[in-house]
Formats: C-alpha cells, sequence, structure tokens
C-alpha cells in the first residue's frame, strides 16, 4: 500500500512524523531542563535559608540551654512559614530534632545524611524522610573555635518541586502545539504543491514513467529535442543528435548543465525557429547536408481542476524528421523529368527539321537539303565536342543539349561558351545536374518572362582546382534586397502562372542548388549585370589514396 502513496502524501506524512519526534524530543528534553533547573532553584533557595538561620546567634545560644525547642521551635515554624519551606530541622550533632513541623517528631533522631556536616561542609540531597522525599541543604552550627555545636535542614517536598515543574510543562506543551501545528500546515501545503507538479504519482511510478520516456526517447525514428524557457537545450534523443550533429545527450546530465543554442551549429532558419517558441507545422528546413521536416509546439504543464491558473509553460519540443532521401529521390525524378523534358523537345526540334530535309528532298532541292542537314549536324556536334571537352561529363552535355533545345522550343537563345579541358570527375553527377538544372530553368524562366532579344547564356571553365559555371540571362533580375531570401526554402517571386512547372516546386531550385553547392564545398555569388548571374565554383574533390 506504501508504493501506491503519492510524492505528496509521503512527504506530507514524513513531515509529520518528523514533527512528532521533534515535538516529542523537544518536550522530553525541556521537561528534564526545567525539572533538574527546579531542583537546583529549591537546592538554593534551602542553602539560603539553612545558611541564615544557622548563622542567627539564637541557634547557638538555645543549642547550650536544657530544652532548646521550646526556644527554637516557635522561631522555626515562623521563619518556615514566612520562606516557604516545608520543614525546618534544628538538631543536635547527634541527630536528636530540636524542631519539626510536626511536634510529635520532636526529640526523636533525623532521618537523612549528616556526616559531612559534622565534618563542618555545607550540602544539599534528595532524600525520603518523615515528610517523603524531599530536597534539603544541611548546615552546620558552630562556635568561636569551630566545634559543631547543631545542624540546620531546611527542606521542600519534591512534590511541591514536581508541582513547580508541571506548572512550567503547561507552557512547554503549548509551544509544542504551536510548532505541530505550523509544521503540519506546512507540511500540506508542500504536499498539495507536489500533488499539483506529480499529478499525485508516486515515485515508483514517476521512475518507470522516465523509464518509458527514456526508450521511447532514444527509439523512435525522429529526432526529438527539448527547449526550456532559457534558451538551453536540456533534453534530446540519439536521432536529433545524427540529424542536428550535436553530441550524444547524456540521459543524466543536469539541465543546468544543457548547453545553449547559441553554442550549437544549428543554420539560421533552425536556430530562428528554436529561439522563437513559435508553434510550427511540418515546416522545410534546410541544414548544410540535410532536408528536415519540423514540427515544434509548447510544453505545457498540468493545470489543478476548477483552477483559473494559465498553464505554466516549460519551453518547447520540436520533432524532427529526415526528408533528405525523400528528396533525393524527387531531385533524381526531377532530374530524369528534366531529362526527359530536353529530350522531348530536342526529338520535337528535329522533328522539324527532319521534315523540313524530306519536303526539300521531295522538292528536288538535294543541294540545300544537304547543306541543311551538315550545318545542323555540326552546331549539334559542335556543342557536344566543347562539352565533352570541358567537363569530360556525357550527362551534363545532355542536360545542356536537352536546355538548348528547350530555350529554342520557348523563344530563348542559350549561348554556351567552355573554356578548360579538366573532367568533373569525382563530382556528385546528381548534385551537379541539380545545380545546372536548376539555375538553366530560373534562367529560362527569366529570359522567357522578359523583353526581346531573349537571352541565356552559360560559361564553363573546368580546371585542375575545379569547374565553374556562370549562367546569366536577359530577365528583369533580382531585387538586391530579395538576394537572401531567394535562397529559402519556400521563397519564390513566381506564381503559379509565371511557372511553367505549376505550384509545385516554386521556392525549391534555388534552395537545393544553395544546399548542393554547400554539400560539394563550393561558393556561389549572384549579382544583377543587366541581369541575374549566379556564378558557382566547385572545387575538384580529393583523391580517397590522398586522403588516407
Amino acid at each position: 500500500m506504501f508504493h501506491r502513496w503519492s510524492i505528496a502524501r509521503r512527504l506530507f506524512v514524513a513531515n509529520l512524523l518528523f514533527v512528532l519526534v521533534l515535538t516529542a524530543v523537544f518536550g522530553a528534553f525541556s521537561v528534564l531542563e526545567a525539572r533538574d533547573r527546579a531542583y537546583e532553584d529549591a537546592g538554593s533557595r534551602m542553602l539560603a535559608i539553612a545558611t541564615s538561620i544557622a548563622h542567627n546567634p539564637l541557634v547557638l545560644q538555645a543549642a547550650a540551654t536544657s530544652d532548646p525547642s521550646a526556644i527554637l521551635q516557635p522561631y522555626a515554624l515562623e521563619v518556615m512559614k514566612d520562606a516557604d519551606a516545608d520543614f525546618i530541622t534544628i538538631m543536635a550533632p547527634d541527630r536528636t530534632r530540636w524542631t519539626h513541623p510536626r511536634p510529635e517528631e520532636l526529640g526523636k533522631p533525623y532521618i537523612g545524611t549528616i556526616e559531612p556536616a559534622l565534618r563542618g561542609e555545607t550540602f544539599t540531597e534528595v532524600t525520603a524522610g518523615t515528610l517523603g522525599p524531599s530536597v534539603r541543604t544541611i548546615v552546620p552550627v558552630k562556635d568561636s573555635g569551630g566545634t559543631v555545636k547543631a545542624l540546620v535542614a531546611a527542606g521542600i517536598t519534591v512534590r511541591t518541586v514536581d508541582t513547580d515543574v508541571a506548572e512550567r510543562l503547561g507552557v512547554i506543551g503549548g509551544i509544542a502545539l504551536v510548532v505541530l501545528f505550523f509544521g503540519s500546515i506546512a507540511s500540506w501545503l508542500l504536499g498539495r504543491y507536489l500533488r499539483s507538479v506529480t499529478r499525485g504519482w508516486g515515485p515508483e511510478q514517476l521512475a518507470q514513467l522516465f523509464a518509458y520516456y527514456e526508450s521511447v526517447l532514444h527509439s523512435v525514428r525522429e529526432g526529438v529535442i527539448l527547449i526550456d524557457t532559457r534558451g538551453k537545450a536540456v533534453m534530446y534523443n540519439d536521432q536529433a543528435a545524427e540529424l542536428l550533429g550535436l553530441e550524444p545527450s547524456e540521459a543524466d546530465r543536469s539541465p543546468d548543465d544543457a548547453p545553449k543554442l547559441s553554442d550549437l551549429p544549428f543554420d539560421g532558419s533552425l536556430r530562428a525557429l528554436f529561439e522563437s517558441g513559435r508553434p510550427a507545422h511540418d515546416e522545410i528546413h534546410l541544414t548544410g547536408s540535410r532536408i528536415l521536416v519540423v514540427n515544434q509546439a509548447p510544453a505545457v504543464g498540468p493545470v489543478p481542476a476548477r483552477s483559473r491558473q494559465k498553464p505554466s509553460v516549460y519551453g518547447t519540443v520540436a520533432t524532427i524528421r529526415d526528408r533528405t532521401e525523400i528528396e533525393s529521390l524527387g531531385t533524381e525524378l526531377e532530374t530524369m523529368k528534366t531529362l526527359s523534358d530536353a529530350l522531348r523537345a530536342q526529338t520535337h526540334e528535329h522533328a522539324n527539321r527532319l521534315h523540313m530535309i524530306v519536303s526539300l528532298l521531295e522538292l528536288g532541292r538535294t543541294p540545300q537539303a544537304l547543306e541543311f542537314a551538315t550545318k545542323d549536324l555540326e552546331l549539334s556536334q559542335q556543342l557536344t565536342d566543347d562539352m565533352l571537352a570541358s567537363v569530360d561529363e556525357p550527362v551534363m552535355s545532355a542536360l545542356v543539349m536537352g536546355k538548348s533545345a528547350e530555350a529554342h522550343e520557348r523563344g530563348v537563345e542559350l549561348v554556351v561558351r567552355t573554356s578548360g579541358s579538366s573532367g568533373v570527375r569525382g563530382l556528385e553527377i546528381q548534385d551537379l545536374v541539380t545545380i545546372l538544372g536548376n539555375l538553366l530553368d530560373n534562367a529560362i524562366d527569366a529570359a522567357a518572362s522578359g523583353e526581346m532579344p531573349r537571352k541565356v547564356e552559360l560559361d564553363v571553365e573546368a580546371s585542375v582546382a575545379g569547374v565553374g559555371f556562370t549562367v546569366r540571362d536577359s530577365g528583369a533580375g533580382i531585387d538586391p534586397g530579395s538576394i537572401d531570401d531567394v535562397l529559402q526554402y519556400g521563397y519564390s517571386t513566381k506564381s503559379a502562372q509565371d511557372n511553367p512547372r505549376g505550384a509545385h516546386g516554386r521556392g525549391v531550385g534555388l534552395a537545393l542548388v544553395r544546399q548542393a553547392v554547400q554539400r560539394l564545398n563550393g561558393t556561389m555569388t549572384i549579382s544583377n549585370p543587366g541581369g541575374a548571374q549566379f556564378h558557382v565554383v566547385l572545387p575538384a574533390p580529393i583523391p580517397e589514396e590522398e586522403k588516407a
């Protein structure tokens, strides 16, 4: 049954027991201290009474007479009454009582210790006599020569002392009840707070729940990161560490030791999202080598029933999915579509030219047909030879030839200039197609929507150090204030009507180009020399034998 108790109940019971034990110990100590103090005070008072009587010359004079009781008994009774003592016994050195509260005890031997007094010493003791247990002080009465002529015992019964102690117990009990009351109130308030925070769960349940959460956190294939209100990544799982390039998180790490967002290697848009704490639903963010889908929501604490307080917000929880492979397949499909469209445009162009040649042959104009065919073949072969000689990559050559046919079909002149003779072997062809294909698509779209003459220029410079692409168009150019925005995922200056590829893919091409350039450790610059110009430089990859 104890294991079913909540933390709040356990703390309340433990604190209540602690207060009870503390009160009992404090009460017992106070009682003992009060009792000892009462006995000490009683002894001091009896010492003062017995000493004052012993120094009275009347006692020494009466001790020399034949009937000391006749003189000392009235005196002792009067002093006993005035001093509030239970008994004052003046006796002979042989214990014979000369005075006593009970007249019938006169002449009888004194009950108690007198040996130290006979030696001239004064002492106090607690012993039982004819009136019961008492605190008494015995003082010797000496003559001028130092001889003990009589003894004076002044005492107060233990019952009287205990009565004084009992009067103090009421105060002690009152203090104990006050401590117990306020301690119980404090325990109840603390238990109520803990009950609202822990939702009434016990430590075993919380430990089990934490184990479940820890297992789920590290077993899910999505990245999960928890950010508190101070901007610290207090917890993240292994998948989030892999996707975001972080060090693995320790399960027992204190929240105070958690790294700040400013110290983590996040990109601009992702850092801005995490620092803002705003809700996000399936937002796309590009990192150096990945495309991530991020969802973010506030971490809201529990709200007690019938409470008007707003729930506490402890930070934000973000889930991260890797979309790199999906986008890679989509890019590959888009590449195939681009090549397919280029081949379609090229096929359409060749079909038109073939019809022209056939028509010339049917009209008997064989020389003109031969000249037309030879000239067309020379142009295509020259473009192919230039691209292969420069970049030495058939897929790139096919892409440029296809884009040339597509541009011609849309009324745009594509001018290709190549220089250098080093190939691009070792660079990912898919990344190269992504970079050059998207740049040419955007340039052809911009030129086709601009004024005459519509023109796109492609300069390819290949060397041992790497390869560079420069794409210029005759369009309206890019607003200098929007250069950083056009590279963001989802940003586009074109509407669905202006984009021949439709709404799908708008605001994606240049973002993927930027990511591919970063992945290949290249650089990209944007300028506006009469139209938009994109200059991309990709360094040659390091051979594997040099890496080793």
